[in-house]
């Protein structure tokens, strides 16, 4: 199906980019009149269990929905190109704020391993990311990863919590960019900021600075994802040499005895709190999938730029904190300005400067890196019509979705003028170890199980085993936030079951699909690890976050039964073209049923 079996209109050929009207937001005819939306509204039922029980196809995802961009975007990124995006999109602020507060409060002088721990998780996602980025080349990413494998429902949840992290985390980080300015010129965090006592607090404190930062790195973006992987390239040898500074400077005044008494003064219990909390100094690198459909051979270039930057990174981490509590004592670094107090007290106030710039990089890349992904996010969902369409639409000079790059960039830079850092902090990054854990789940789906292939006796065993695996994980995770942690039998069972689940998949479930050119190895062994990694690190996380995650979900539920239900089964009927299993898998039009067992 094209875009003009739903909009019914001119070619894309015809058509001015710069438009705005009705029918490039509400293209599908469930939204043509008031009447016509209130019958909709009545078929809501059936609708909706006609698309959850419905699944895309590699086809649609990546070739089929291509159309409703009317332009292509461009292939013009290589593994190198790649890796260097995973780099400036993971290594920002993070390492820099979140170390001394994690090494003075929960893991001392183990903080390394917490950086381990948590590198193993991520690492662990980007083999599942670099598989299904192979073998689904979407700009879509871990969207269009559980259309086809997960259903629309499931592709729907992850779509809205992906645009919230976007837009928040980007606020996030416009906003710590202005507080590393002040102290790179010696001022007060606040001192670039505007005070408006008419706010409340929280919301008084304006951000002008941010809100430039975020335009000036989105204008970037949508200039050409080449330029802007160049520009990133340049920053990114910046950063790697900044990187060296702290390394060789910190490893030069380290002293064996900043490590003693003990290596574990808060115990294994604060190495996990710490990996759960300094993750997030990894997140990003899924922005890299999302790049496949720009990349000349995303084959070969996805895996090896996802996975090795994602292991450069992780030694990275890991050496720069280690430095840390080999330069000061635990019990003496500062919380807020670690690396700074500690070159400090080696003699070094100047290297202060270093760090800020050394942060004030980190941020500017991971905004350009950011507004990149986020926009291939949008662009993707709008092509699905769960958001209009209108921001799926590519601009045919830039080759770049100019549309879906605002649309971030005002929702980001509106939460960054008012919002401070504490409020943005509160909302947390839950649904990023969510969809990670959604995404393992996914590619075992997508190996052990094939619709009108995989018989319903292999299908009934594939999902006791792959429950199995999940319940035991989120059992493990709720055991270690309960008041049983410190005992040992539960974690005996839940790994036990864990285990179980594992080898029956690899036992007795056959694999019903081989990888075309790359597969994530260990096969069930890592998407299954994934799944209880990021479900234990979930577990770590506190009330606040699960309330803000179930608010948002229910929200963004209402929004898909009003609006999304309609919007998607208009898109796949359209013109009444209502197709079977069987024709899915001949002529790439979605509608693959999720499991008949």
């Amino acid at each position: 199906m094209t875009s003009a079996a739903v909009r019914r209109e001119p070619a894309a050929g015809h058509r001015r980019y710069w438009r705005w009207s009705k029918a490039d937001f509400f293209p599908e005819p469930s939204f043509q009149s008031w009447r016509a939306y209130g019958g909709a509204l009545l078929s809501t039922g059936p609708r909706l269990r006609d698309r959850v029980t419905s699944r895309s196809s590699e086809a649609v995802e990546a070739g089929t929905l291509l159309a409703q961009s009317e332009n292509p975007l461009r292939r013009c990124l290589s593994w190198v190109d790649l890796a260097f995006l995973g780099f400036g999109s993971v290594v920002g602020s993070g390492v820099f704020v979140l170390t001394g507060q994690e090494a003075r409060f929960d893991a001392g002088p183990a903080i390394p391993l917490a950086y381990a721990a948590a590198g193993f998780s991520a690492l662990l996602s980007s083999f599942c990311y670099a598989e299904l980025a192979t073998e689904i080349p979407s700009a879509g990413g871990s969207f269009s990863y559980l259309r086809v494998e997960l259903g629309d429902l499931a592709a729907f949840i992850a779509a809205g919590n992906i645009l919230l992290e976007a837009v928040v985390g980007a606020a996030g980080l416009g906003r710590s960019w202005t507080s590393y300015l002040a102290a790179l010129i010696g001022r007060d965090s606040d001192a670039l900021r505007i005070h408006v006592p008419a706010l409340a607090d929280g919301f008084n404190l304006l951000d002008p600075i941010a809100v430039v930062v975020l335009c000036t790195t989105s204008a970037l973006a949508v200039s050409g994802a080449r330029l802007t992987s160049t520009i990133n390239s340049v920053a990114s040898v910046v950063g790697i040499a900044i990187v060296a500074f702290v390394l060789a400077a910190g490893f030069s005044h380290f002293e064996p005895a900043n490590l003693a008494p003990s290596f574990f003064p808060f115990g294994a219990a604060g190495v996990f709190r710490a990996a759960a909390v300094v993750y997030w100094s990894y997140t990003g690198f899924d922005m890299v999938a999302t790049m496949a459909e720009e990349t000349k051979n995303p084959g070969r270039d996805v895996p090896l730029g996802l996975i090795s930057s994602m292991s450069a990174i992780t030694l990275v981490y890991c050496a720069m904190s280690l430095a840390l509590v080999g330069m000061q004592r635990y019990s003496d670094i500062d919380a807020n300005a670690a690396y700074s107090v500690a070159f400090a007290a080696a003699g070094m106030k100047w290297a202060r400067y270093i760090v800020a710039l050394g942060a004030l990089k980190g941020m500017t890349s991971g905004l350009l890196v950011g507004a990149l992904g986020q926009a291939r996010y949008t662009t993707q969902i709008a092509r699905t019509h769960m958001i209009p369409p209108y921001f799926a639409l590519v601009h045919p000079r830039t080759g770049t979705p100019i549309y879906a790059t605002i649309a971030v960039t005002l929702g980001a830079a509106c939460v960054a003028l008012f919002s401070s850092l504490d409020v943005l902090a509160s909302v947390s990054s839950i649904s990023t170890l969510f969809i990670f854990a959604l995404v393992a789940v996914a590619l075992l789906v997508r190996r052990y199980y094939v619709a009108g292939t995989t018989s319903p006796a292999q299908a009934r065993t594939f999902l006791a085993f792959l429950a199995l695996i999940v319940l035991s994980s989120i059992g493990m995770s709720v055991y270690y936030s309960s008041g049983y942690a410190a005992r040992w039998p539960g974690y005996v069972v839940f790994g036990a079951l864990w285990a179980a689940g594992t080898a029956g998949l690899a036992l007795f479930a056959k694999q019903q699909r081989a990888p075309k050119v790359y597969g994530a190895p260990l096969m069930p062994w890592l998407p299954a690890m994934s799944v209880a990694t990021n479900l234990f690190l979930m577990g770590s996380l506190g009330s606040l976050a699960y309330m803000r995650f179930g608010i948002c979900t229910a929200a963004m539920l209402v929004y898909y039964v009003l609006f999304g239900v309609h919007a998607t089964y208009d898109m796949v009927h359209a013109e009444g073209q209502t197709t079977s299993a069987a024709d899915a898998a001949t002529d790439g039009v979605e509608q693959r049923k999720i499991m008949p067992v």
